[in-house]
């Protein structure tokens, strides 16, 4: 397996000992890894456990139902939050993201009807030099990823170049252990069964200060290959039967990179690139292979070591490859959402797809899409995270406002503090900062229903 290091050892030793924050994804042990599970999977419910488990876990929590996009709360009908969005409400949330909340930076946008109704940040965008964290900087985006994957996927059926219910093992023989029972479908709504890479102990890095030394040191700088990847997770049995259940997978989405791959004979990045990044005209936007780099300005991710904050912004990102190696912007991202539900990048049939969520997850993943039940509304997107970097995408079935956030989780010492600012930044978030008076707040998508961990990509 073939290493990449960038720079010489000793500046990689250096990054290690310079700045960071905590991204714990993988829910073994304490109190503080659980919040890190939330941080890093909140608003991605979809890509963690179903909306039901969410919504339902809390008797304080209200009971959301969505009947062809009219929601109801408690079975009362729910109106569209009024009026402009409340930006010293929505200030106030992002503020909360850092103190009490712990992370060391956060920002966000709010788009209604076209136009930026409210963009804001809090805390430090690097602790080094102390510069202030900017709402137009950039992020990793985790398994938002993701949602611009799986758009191609369905941009190559509407060409009728792969079909959602082919076989992998059609397009590609050998690759995937019992891909002849596997369908592309399946692939893109983890129902395929097959194992998650980043639950193999090589990516338990989190586990102890000793493990996640060694990896800041040296194993971040590593350069991984897709088939590697999927080699790794097929020395693990199935979850289940494909079709037979839910879990959620990085796998699945690394198989369907290499599928665009094979298919159009270009990298699933050069895809993305080609397909939505250019036409939307995403300036921000980059799904690099395995440059360690952020391009532009943007906070510093980091984790909290018992000798001080230990930056890992720097990461060779083919540790994640397609399954979460983006970078973007609040403003980019809410563009892509905007224009993905609008119909601007798939058609009708396509996108229908896309939006069909399966029993199984209850009711809440779709095609590389998750659907989310608020009190103001029902909405799609997804969520990430990836080591320094958790973020958020919402966007409104109706097309009438928009949400994405990026937090730099740093000091989880406080989890009910970190719990309750998270959940006010999503319900804030997706109500503009003015929730229906008339309905409870928005139900989380952060405490209970992101109980299963996924490691230290999600």
């Amino acid at each position: 397996m073939a290493e990449a290091v960038y720079g010489r050892p000793e500046q990689a030793g250096e990054a290690a000992r310079q700045g960071s924050a905590a991204r714990a994804e993988r829910r073994r042990g304490a109190a503080v890894r659980a919040v890190a599970v939330v941080l890093a999977g909140a608003g991605l419910v979809g890509a963690l456990a179903p909306v039901a488990a969410a919504t339902g876990a809390r008797g304080a929590r209200p009971a959301v139902t969505v009947d062809g996009g009219a929601v109801t709360v408690d079975g009362a009908p729910v109106a569209e939050a009024a009026g402009r969005a409340d930006r010293a409400a929505l200030d106030a949330a992002v503020r909360a993201m850092v103190s009490p909340g712990g992370s060391t930076a956060a920002l966000g946008l709010v788009v209604e009807r076209g136009r930026p109704a409210w963009k804001g940040a809090a805390g430090t965008a690097d602790l080094a030099t102390g510069a202030p964290a900017s709402p137009d900087g950039r992020f990793r985006i985790g398994s938002v990823t993701k949602t611009f994957v799986a758009t191609v996927v369905l941009q190559l059926v509407a060409e009728h170049r792969v079909g959602l219910d082919d076989p992998v093992e059609r397009h590609l023989p050998g690759v995937v252990p019992n891909g002849g029972q596997i369908t592309v479908r399946q692939l893109l709504g983890h129902t395929s069964g097959i194992f998650n890479y980043t639950e193999d102990a090589s990516f338990a890095f989190e586990e102890s200060a000793g493990t996640l030394q060694q990896w800041l040191a040296t194993g971040r700088w590593r350069s991984y290959q897709p088939r590697e990847l999927v080699a790794l997770a097929a020395t693990h049995p199935a979850y289940f039967d494909p079709g037979k259940g839910w879990h959620y997978s990085n796998t699945n989405y690394i198989i369907a990179g290499m599928l665009i791959e094979r298919l159009t004979g270009r990298s699933w990045a050069q895809e993305v690139e080609r397909r939505i990044i250019r036409p939307l005209g995403l300036s921000g936007t980059s799904m690099p292979i395995d440059s360690p780099f952020v391009p532009g300005p943007h906070a510093h991710g980091y984790y909290k070591l018992a000798d001080g904050p230990a930056d890992t912004t720097l990461l060779n990102p083919s540790m994640a490859g397609s399954a979460g190696a983006g970078v973007s912007t609040t403003a980019d991202l809410t563009r892509f959402i905007s224009a993905l539900l609008g119909g601007r990048l798939l058609g009708p049939a396509e996108l229908a797809e896309m939006k069909r969520v399966s029993p199984e997850s209850g009711q809440a993943y779709g095609l590389g899409l998750q659907r989310t039940p608020t009190a103001c509304g029902e909405f799609w997107g997804h969520g990430g995270g990836i080591p320094g970097y958790t973020t958020l995408l919402y966007g409104a079935s109706d097309g009438k406002r928009q949400f994405a956030a990026s937090v730099n989780a740093y000091d989880l010492s406080d989890p009910a503090a970190t719990n309750t600012a998270f959940e006010n930044l999503v319900d804030t978030g997706v109500c503009g900062g003015r929730p229906p008076a008339a309905a409870p707040a928005a139900p989380s998508v952060a405490a209970e229903g992101i109980r299963a961990g996924t490691g230290p990509l999600a």
